[in-house]
């Protein structure tokens, strides 16, 4: 366990910088929002005690907003907000709205009618009666509702990442999606201990006498834009062009490592997550995004693929791994599945992408049509000799396949289908296989090479010379440690790609890898 633990260490020390600037970020984006929450929810909580007609309404909206799953959100801040730090400080803002003007509420209605009434016949006005009864009284309730509102901000604020708004989520997903636990780690201990941290310094000025100190009550507001601030000390930064790669991008050796490694490219590089990179390249938010060279919306959203002429993508041709026990379990599972061998290139690809991702048909439609199109349709036999469970991670173009591998089996076998879709990057869904939650998933060999095999970088520069020596490379070493089979490879390539808008390619005379170098190295 203690070697564990050192390279969890030495991991957090090697990316010393890259931490101390997430950490910086995460706690001002927490604030900057916790900030503005309190300028509108403290207010809001007064007012529907004076107005009680209003109290079910105001709450009712705050706790709905609560309620929206926190990713979709932030989706529906993009087109509004773009992408970054505001979009995210909305979203937290949103969620730390109940917790105070529940609290602001429920302390003030709290407070006992006679000390008012006292006030008022000693004459004060009202104004008087908030500020030196109600609001002393309501403090350490009030201040518990900060105190939930804070703890909800710090956790949310990891989803801050996937819309380059930084924050410490970034290490997180790069983590799930590298399959790096020491990744995972290093993100999810210091959210968790500033959570701890902020919720012991708020339950400590939650006990303090308000009536005695008058000074505490103005150096809050002072100290909370000071800790708002933080979030901009690590982004002051202009340069020429803007890149969005995604976490498991930016941890790669085929992805940045190896453009930094290979290219010396230096960039200007903020963290987004896939599901909105290229939304953002379309409207101008980025200049450089790390897609996927099948994508539809490389087509939908005009933009083009710098060649990468200096070679640091391996193939990535995908084809079904399947655990050996179910192909044991199911002797036609694999002649079944080798149906779709050699059918799909990557313009095919590419076009099956482009009618889920841009045209908003349905994988199953496409899936049909496709298998139609190729006379491979048949229709369901009504299967009764065994479940085979499907996976698949959490693209459009891996639940396209596993929908054409349902209908294959349900067509040409009696055996049903259970799919269990969308699972996350490639550790979760591996971690599915393993454990055995599921039989078969569409796997690409660069990443069964790289994120899974984990192969030495001497090993990785030999075989990166042909798709077929990949491929034999990861069918043999996954049979022999995970008992793990590749079938056929169904025949598209979807690579890593450094893509830009097209337009902005030629204005650049950008077309290869080093190209882009170069016109950034100009003065």
């Amino acid at each position: 366990m203690n070697e564990h633990q050192q390279t969890l260490w030495e991991f957090m020390q090697q990316q010393a910088d890259k931490l101390g600037m997430q950490t910086l970020q995460h706690i001002g984006l927490t604030f900057i929002s916790l900030f503005i929450a309190v300028l509108i929810g403290l207010p809001l909580g007064i007012y529907i005690t004076r107005k009680k007609q209003f109290s079910g309404f105001v709450l009712g909206i705050a706790g709905i907003l609560q309620t929206i799953p926190s990713i979709a959100l932030l989706g529906f801040m993009i087109p509004v907000l773009g992408i970054g730090a505001k979009p995210a400080i909305v979203a937290l803002l949103l969620y730390a709205l109940l917790p105070i003007i529940r609290n602001t509420y429920t302390g003030i209605t709290g407070v006992d009618a006679a000390v008012k009434e006292a006030a008022i016949a000693m004459g004060m006005n009202k104004w008087q009666v908030l500020f030196k009864v109600e609001l002393p009284l309501a403090m350490p309730v009030i201040l518990a509702g900060i105190r939930t509102a804070t703890v909800i901000n710090v956790g949310v604020a990891t989803l801050a990442s996937y819309i380059a708004a930084g924050g410490l989520g970034e290490f997180i997903f790069g983590g799930i999606s590298l399959n790096n636990t020491n990744m995972i780690l290093a993100g999810a201990i210091p959210a968790a201990l500033l959570a701890i941290i902020f919720d012991f310094l708020l339950s400590l000025v939650q006990k303090l006498n308000f009536k005695k100190i008058k000074g505490a009550v103005r150096i809050a507001p002072v100290l909370l834009i000071l800790l708002s601030g933080l979030y901009f000390i690590p982004s002051a930064y202009g340069g020429k062009l803007t890149a969005g790669f995604t976490p498991e991008f930016m941890g790669r050796q085929d992805g940045n490592l190896g453009l930094i490694s290979k290219y010396g490219l230096k960039i200007h590089t903020i963290v987004i997550s896939d599901a909105v990179m290229y939304k953002a390249a379309q409207e101008k938010e980025l200049d450089v995004i790390s897609g996927y060279s099948t994508d539809g919306r490389l087509k939908a959203y005009n933009l083009v693929v710098l060649d990468d002429d200096k070679k640091i993508f391996p193939p990535y041709y995908a084809a079904p791994v399947v655990r050996e026990d179910a192909l044991r379990k199911f002797p036609e599972l694999e002649k079944t599945l080798n149906l779709l061998s050699g059918t799909i290139n990557d313009s095919v690809m590419t076009e099956l992408n482009y009618k889920t991702d841009y045209l908003h048909q349905t994988p199953e439609r496409v899936a049909k049509d496709f298998l139609v199109a190729k006379k491979l349709f048949k229709p369901e036999r009504g299967g009764n000799e065994g479940v085979v469970r499907i996976g698949s991670k959490i693209f459009g173009e891996q639940y396209i396949l596993v929908s054409m591998y349902t209908m294959l089996i349900k067509g040409y076998t009696n055996y049903n289908v259970a799919t269990k879709t969308g699972l996350g990057g490639t550790k979760i869904v591996f971690d599915a296989m393993t454990n055995d939650q599921i039989d078969v998933y569409p796997e690409y060999t660069g990443t069964g090479l790289l994120a899974i095999l984990q192969a030495p970088t001497k090993t990785v520069t030999a075989l990166q010379v042909s798709k077929d020596s990949t491929y034999n490379y990861v069918q043999k070493e996954f049979l022999k440690r995970y008992q793990i089979k590749w079938l056929k490879p169904i025949g598209f390539n979807n690579a890593y790609a450094l893509m830009m808008r097209q337009k902005q390619a030629n204005e650049l005379h950008i077309k290869t890898i080093s190209d882009l170098k170069g016109f950034l190295e100009k003065k």
